[in-house]
């Protein structure tokens, strides 16, 4: 058995895996996220607890009205796109990017027309549109949020809404990278999850996170997960139909996934036992060879790689050119994003010119600029490209904009410049006069008689203008006589910061 044991381990070992960054919280979310029927998924509506009964820590997705429950489809989209941004390492991105190519690829399909397009526009925003509400206890207060795994969905088609998609554009919400940049997440196997269906890349995953958690290293042995039959229906299954007899539960519904699941390597057994306390049915699982291969592969030393320049390449010739096109529709129209139904590739291509010419960070700025100068002329902007010709004048403007802040700031450089001196000669001549104050009396008589001899000509009869000069007059020389006794204009300055 010993023998047998090690040349499972060993076989587990040298499988291939890729790995894949799962956020934590969005494990136990996308259990309830997505329907594995897909028959029932566009009729389900309304809101869902994820961890039902936990007060300071509640989660509950709520489903729209019109697009339903994402279903089996949505589900291996979803995995696609995470598993792409986790190629790219730490820190995690936000916005990812497919190509016509890659879509192709994401989807199974091996073409691409119309049907499959708007397969993947329905599943993209049965994502976008199903809301993760968030309640969680913070010290002495609660906080609220209200999010989509999708922050935004960005959508290219080549002339007309009829199009297939060329290429998109995905935005994830905030707090999911925020989290995963906290490391806050399980490394899983995606290479094993593509030969498995949706259910049972859904029970692998939560199987995997549990075990996880109680494996230290040792006592593999010991290691088992129970969870009520009806729970994981609801809460890793996305609502799948409870059925009340331990046969047709084997037969016609979980038994030929878990089998899958024991043939992998993944788990060692399973079991499904009648519950104490209440009707219903208790499944308990033990990990297999291939959990503790991944776990040391990936768990055990869970750190993400840098980031991949492919990233960036993407990022300038699919990411930034789709938030140009969508920014100039969002201005020229007045719409919100969401209300854009895509861009065409006419005006993608526009935008990557402008991106060799402008920074992503001043397109906004350009384009308010030229909807202002079309305005003048009564020009009617439809398309990016009719912007390319106030291009040189905001080029001009922003230049003349940059010499004149450069000369302004440098102005006010030369006013502090000159303020700082000016509070320094004040501050060294009122530490001067202190420390004629601390001289010893020859040396005081000294300064006072040259200071005198310069400020007291013959003949004048002005007595204030004279005590005047010869006090100037005597810290001057005090100044000159004992400068290595005051302090610096540098130290002074340093000093002061403080």
């Amino acid at each position: 058995m010993e023998t047998e044991q090690k040349q499972s381990n060993l076989a587990a070992a040298t499988q291939p895996a890729e790995p894949l960054y799962l956020e934590n919280t969005l494990i136990r979310v996308l259990g309830v996220l997505f329907c594995h029927d897909p028959k029932s998924a566009r009729k389900r509506t309304g809101t869902i607890a994820v961890n039902r009964g936990v007060k300071e820590k509640n989660v509950a997705v709520r489903l729209d009205a019109e697009y339903g429950q994402p279903g089996p489809f949505a589900h291996k989209v979803a995995m696609a796109i995470i598993r792409k941004q986790s190629g790219f390492g730490r820190p995690a991105q936000q916005q990812i990017s497919f190509s016509q190519r890659e879509l192709v690829r994401l989807t199974g399909r091996t073409s691409w027309g119309g049907r499959q397009s708007e397969q993947l526009v329905l599943a993209l925003k049965q994502i976008r549109y199903t809301h993760i509400l968030a309640h969680f206890k913070t010290a002495d207060r609660f906080v609220e949020h209200d999010f989509s795994v999708f922050n935004e969905v960005l959508l290219e088609r080549r002339t007309s809404h009829t199009d297939p998609i060329v290429a998109c554009t995905i935005v994830l919400a905030n707090p999911i990278i925020q989290s995963l940049n906290d490391r806050h997440f399980t490394c899983l196997n995606h290479t094993l999850m593509q030969q498995l269906g949706t259910i049972n890349q859904a029970m692998y995953m939560r199987l995997f996170f549990h075990f996880s958690t109680q494996f230290d290293g040792h006592y593999r042995d010991r290691i088992t997960f129970r969870k009520r039959y009806d729970d994981i229906c609801v809460e890793w299954l996305g609502g799948l139909k409870v059925l009340k007899h331990k046969s047709k539960i084997i037969d016609e519904q979980l038994g030929v996934h878990l089998d899958q699941l024991v043939k992998a390597g993944f788990l060692t057994s399973y079991n499904i036992a009648p519950a104490e306390r209440r009707d219903g049915f208790v499944l308990s699982f033990r990990p297999g060879a291939t959990f503790f291969s991944d776990y040391q592969r990936f768990y055990a030393n869970r750190a993400q790689g840098e980031i991949q320049f492919k990233f960036h390449e993407e990022s300038q010739s699919i990411g930034e050119p789709h938030q140009v096109a969508y920014l100039f529709a969002e201005k020229r129209t007045g719409q919100k994003r969401d209300s854009v139904p895509y861009v065409s590739s006419k005006d993608v291509a526009t935008a990557k010119e402008l991106l060799a010419h402008i920074p992503m960070t001043d397109v906004s700025d350009f384009l308010d600029y030229a909807i202002s100068e079309a305005a003048k002329t009564r020009f009617d902007l439809q398309t990016l490209g009719g912007v390319k010709q106030y291009l040189n004048g905001y080029l001009e403007s922003r230049q003349r904009r940059t010499t004149a802040l450069a000369a302004e700031a440098a102005r006010q450089d030369e006013e502090r410049e000159a303020k700082l001196q000016f509070e320094y000669v004040c501050f060294r001549r009122a530490e001067a006069d202190k420390l004629f104050k601390t001289l010893p009396a020859e040396e005081q008589g000294t300064i006072e008689a040259l200071a005198r001899a310069i400020t007291a000509p013959k003949g004048s009869h002005n007595t204030y203008m004279v005590e005047t000069m010869l006090k100037l007059k005597r810290t001057q020389i005090t100044v000159e006589r004992h400068t290595d006794r005051l302090t610096s204009f540098d130290q002074w300055r340093t000093q002061r910061s403080f």
